[in-house]
């Protein structure tokens, strides 16, 4: 992994904890959340205050995500809205997160100006023992306070002066006097400056979770369905409509038609959908040589073409099914067919830009075609580093000098030209209707099941 820290591409963007007073915050907040503290002078946070180099201390990676689930985070600065969410259990956490952090900023930046702010991201669910209690979960209620109670006593407070001017004889009360005093203490006036932090709830009806090696649930579709990225048959009987694991392509498919969740890249509107099969291309290119022991002049795209003509016949399926598809964008003629069980299926899509779970899409994309490497880092860093622990020395080079110069250079632009958009919001609690499906049939001609 070294090569990956070293550009950038791993453990980046986390907030640098090193003085003593900011320890000293971080160590009280863990202790009342964890009943732990560290000694190191030194670490680094994620947007959730998970720190790498505590985790290994205590030798406990879930110190703040116990039984993976239910959350927990340390808020020190409200720069935290910009970190990364480590060992993430459920795709909708860092967006819950940031989303919290935003929307309470002012007040955030006030309470972390003398104390941490620490909370839960509670979900109702204590435990996943079995993968039908995952889809109890339907909302994330979010939880926050100072470890000195700044919030709780400020909504006391609040309390206590509604009471105090609605009660005909609160002005006699020189208790609840008293105690109004006392809390003002540590509050200040909070009828002219609120310090009390919304408890906002979102709903999850579609997320992946790391447990069970790997779920996508589906619920606020047309036809909902669980997606397994491992065998299905361990997951016993789920309480939704279809069940399906990574080996039913065709299934995968389908689901994604008939819910209208994807576009061909080839024909969306606003890209260079060849420029981005020919990337493609190039990434499963390096796989094969490398997997191979081919060895290349080089790594532009001018070696990598003299590349593909050295390896003729043994170059993989997936790398002519593309081409194929280029060809067509250039030059016209027969439209390529490719069914849905072929091996480069997946790779010619992306999900619908306008779809607020357009980032889960295109997740699930990332893991159906993992030989795209730029989209399995984008989105989904976790299956990245797995991956990227396997490859011989000679595409890990690649990758991480490819990332590095051709997209961390450019982060926001890679993203808007190769999915749209910006990232969409945590979606709060309201019932939304679901649209009608008005067309059946996908890209490619009607999916075979």
């Amino acid at each position: 992994m070294k090569r990956l820290i070293q550009r950038g591409l791993m453990f980046g963007n986390l907030i640098r904890v090193d003085s003593p007073a900011l320890i000293e915050r971080y160590n009280r907040a863990l202790h009342s959340l964890t009943g732990k503290r560290t000694a190191l002078r030194e670490f680094h946070i994620d947007i959730s205050g998970y720190s790498y180099e505590v985790g290994e201390e205590l030798g406990d990676h879930l110190y703040l995500n116990p039984n993976g689930v239910n959350r927990l985070f340390i808020i020190l600065t409200t720069e935290q809205k910009t970190a990364p969410l480590l060992n993430a259990k459920f795709s909708t956490s860092r967006g819950i997160l940031r989303q919290f952090i935003e929307e309470n900023e002012a007040k955030l930046f006030a309470l972390t100006a003398n104390d941490a702010v620490a909370g839960e991201l509670d979900n109702s669910v204590f435990e996943v023992s079995e993968a039908a209690r995952l889809l109890d979960i339907r909302t994330i209620t979010v939880n926050a306070d100072t470890t000195q109670s700044h919030v709780k006593n400020a909504r006391d407070l609040a309390a206590k002066i509604e009471r105090f001017q609605s009660e005909e004889d609160a002005w006699f009360d020189d208790v609840l006097i008293a105690e109004m005093i006392t809390l003002a203490k540590t509050t200040g006036d909070v009828t002219r400056q609120p310090i009390d932090l919304a408890r906002p709830t979102y709903t999850q009806d579609n997320f992946w979770t790391a447990h069970f090696a790997g779920l996508y649930v589906f619920r606020d579709v047309a036809e909902p369905a669980v997606i397994s990225v491992g065998p299905k048959e361990p997951l016993g009987v789920l309480p939704i409509e279809t069940t399906l694991d990574f080996a039913d392509r065709n299934g995968i498919a389908a689901f994604l038609e008939v819910n209208e969740l994807v576009e061909p890249i080839i024909k969306a509107r606003g890209v260079d959908g060849a420029a981005i099969l020919r990337q493609k291309m190039d990434f499963i290119l390096v796989d094969a040589a490398t997997t191979q022991g081919v060895e290349s002049d080089g790594m532009d795209h001018r070696a990598l073409h003299r590349l593909a003509q050295r390896m003729g016949s043994s170059l993989p399926e997936e790398f002519l099914k593309l081409n194929q598809l280029v060809r067509w964008a250039l030059n016209g003629g027969k439209w390529p067919r490719i069914a849905s069980d072929d091996a480069s299926y997946f790779y010619t899509l992306r999900a619908r830009p306008d779809h607020p779970d357009r980032d889960l899409i295109n997740m699930l994309l990332s893991e159906l075609a993992p030989l795209d490497i730029r989209q399995l880092f984008i989105c989904h860093k976790q299956a990245f580093y797995t991956a990227y622990h396997d490859w011989p020395d000679a595409k890990k080079e690649y990758v991480a000098e490819f990332l590095y110069r051709d997209y961390a250079a450019n982060k926001a632009g890679a993203r808007e030209a190769l999915f749209g958009g910006e990232e969409p919001p945590a979606k709060p609690v309201s019932p939304t209707p679901k649209d009608d499906i008005i067309e059946l049939v996908g890209p490619w001609g009607a999916v075979r099941r």
